[in-house]
């Protein structure tokens, strides 16, 4: 079986569609693993779920996806974030609704624990630090655990419970071979990368081989800042998409 994983697709409908066409260039996956923040930021939160919701998937909550619903507050927003909060929630029809409101805050399939921020806190905690991800491997009993949140792909190891975990970049184009160690793993954002690098990303999850491999997109990034334009969307949002930031 193969297991597409992609995090923050944030109503990208672009980078969503070149992420799924790369996907099935690669050999197709049987299944995606959606780590929540389906919708917020982008142009086409209805189009995003729609296209999600043609494949089977799992997805879990994330804190944009609830937001749009008001099933959390966007108090700890800033302006442009809570400014884009407010227009999705204004697009979306009632079915989309009920689909964000549904979406579990943990999943377990296999050997995995899938959460959108972390498992110590699936909606708002990001996980960049070795001391956070400490914490986190405590939150989860099964051998690996992907998150999402932060738009960075990164990779945590837990060697031994004397030690902090160890802290890398999720390799690109090579594969993470799963093996005896617990990991914790981003695979980064599709439709807002934050790393500097613009490209979407994602991973597949490959169990025959039992590994994991870590991809990078390239889509046409000013087609979706014309449209958050054209729709009066916060300009810097737009801008971002340029740096991956």
């Amino acid at each position: 079986m193969r297991y597409a994983i992609l995090a923050d697709i944030h109503s990208n409908l672009t980078a969503f569609e070149v992420v799924l066409e790369d996907i099935l260039g690669r050999g197709r996956a049987d299944q995606i693993w959606c780590l929540g923040d389906v919708v917020g930021y982008g142009p086409d939160p209805r189009e995003c779920i729609e296209l999600l919701q043609q494949h089977d998937h799992i997805c879990v909550a994330g804190n944009h996806d609830w937001a749009a619903v008001g099933k959390v507050s966007i108090a700890d927003f800033n302006p442009d974030a809570a400014a884009a909060c407010h227009w999705t929630s204004q697009q979306l029809r009632a079915e989309d609704i009920a689909y964000l409101e549904n979406l579990p805050l943990r999943l377990e399939r296999h050997d995995f624990t899938l959460v959108h921020g972390s498992p110590r806190e699936p909606i708002w905690e990001y996980l960049l630090s070795t001391y956070e991800a400490r914490a986190s491997f405590e939150r989860f009993s099964t051998r690996f655990c992907l998150v999402g949140h932060s738009h960075v792909p990164l990779v945590f190891e837990d060697k031994s419970e004397a030690s902090s975990p160890l802290l890398s970049e999720l390799p690109l184009e090579t594969p993470i071979r799963l093996g005896e160690h617990r990991l914790i793993i981003n695979p980064g954002g599709v439709g807002q990368p934050r790393d500097g690098d613009p490209r979407a990303a994602y991973a597949i999850y490959d169990t025959e081989e039992g590994t994991l491999w870590h991809f990078r997109v390239p889509y046409d990034i000013a087609a979706t800042q014309k449209k958050m334009m054209e729709l009066g969307l916060p300009p810097r949002l737009a801008a971002r998409l340029s740096y991956g930031w």
